[in-house]
């Protein structure tokens, strides 16, 4: 396993952990982190023994957006040179989105500006009780551009333009209540209620859950009314079906066993 500067990877059976680890800096973004990251996710798409990715955050904060030092680096960039920054964010974004494993964002402490991007981007996002979120840009001047697109995907417009617009810090509650968070845990329950989604993709075929989350993507993006929806999804269920994890899962439900995948 490579060895990085500002992330750790854990493997355990067939659970990759991704650790953003500057926790004297709360794990902020800079240049490095982000290459880092995005390599891990590049990695880890590739890697036939890993079926789910955690991604968290070392002591006190899951991570507080950009690094003080990075933020006024950039702020005297031209635009040419702003362009290809945000591209390497936007990247990294869309790594973690487009991710063939299931991604887990477990997040605690502070959640503020681009970190925002790392969780909507992920899956299923589990958030501690007393997590603060917020999308600081607008109060530095600027916008949340390259993580609009997935936050507005999993809250909604109407959520988002709240939050965007005013900057304001909210809570985890407030955050499971727009959809930003899909559970919230203590210290005390974080395992089990972790354990509990990892044993779940775990059962699952892992080929189904890949073809699952490119079908989740390529659906979302169209309306109910285009004509290919239909088309797209019946030749999505036709191949899957056809395949020797859907003919094994349908054969081990019929004689009331566990599928071979699921064996370590």
């Amino acid at each position: 396993m490579k060895a990085y500067q500002h992330i750790l990877i854990e493997d355990k059976q067939y659970v990759r952990t991704i650790w953003l680890n500057r926790p004297e800096k709360h794990n902020a973004f800079n240049p490095l982190l982000i290459h880092e990251l995005q390599e891990a996710f590049v990695l880890c798409a590739k890697d036939q023994d890993i079926r789910v990715v955690l991604l968290r955050g070392s002591g006190k904060s899951f991570c507080a957006g950009a690094d003080l030092e990075y933020m006024h680096d950039i702020s005297r960039f031209g635009i040419d040179e702003n362009k290809a920054d945000a591209l390497k964010l936007a990247s990294l974004f869309e790594s973690v989105y487009l991710c063939p494993k299931p991604v887990i964002a477990v997040v605690h402490g502070s959640v503020y500006g681009g970190a925002n991007g790392l969780a909507a981007a992920s899956d299923i996002v589990m958030a501690d009780e007393d997590t603060k979120f917020a999308f600081t840009e607008v109060k530095l001047g600027i916008t949340p551009a390259t993580i609009s697109p997935y936050v507005i995907a999993r809250s909604g417009r109407a959520a988002a333009s709240e939050l965007m617009l005013t900057g304001r810090r909210f809570t985890a509650k407030e955050a499971y209540r727009y959809m930003l968070v899909n559970e919230l845990f203590t210290s005390e329950t974080l395992q089990t209620q972790l354990d509990y989604y990892i044993g779940n993709l775990m059962y699952a075929g892992p080929q189904a859950v890949t073809a699952c989350k490119a079908l989740i993507h390529e659906v979302a993006s169209m309306s109910l009314d285009n004509p290919q929806l239909k088309e797209y999804t019946s030749r999505q269920i036709a191949q899957q079906r056809a395949t020797a994890e859907a003919k094994e899962g349908i054969q081990a439900f019929f004689e009331k066993r566990n599928p071979k995948w699921t064996q370590p």
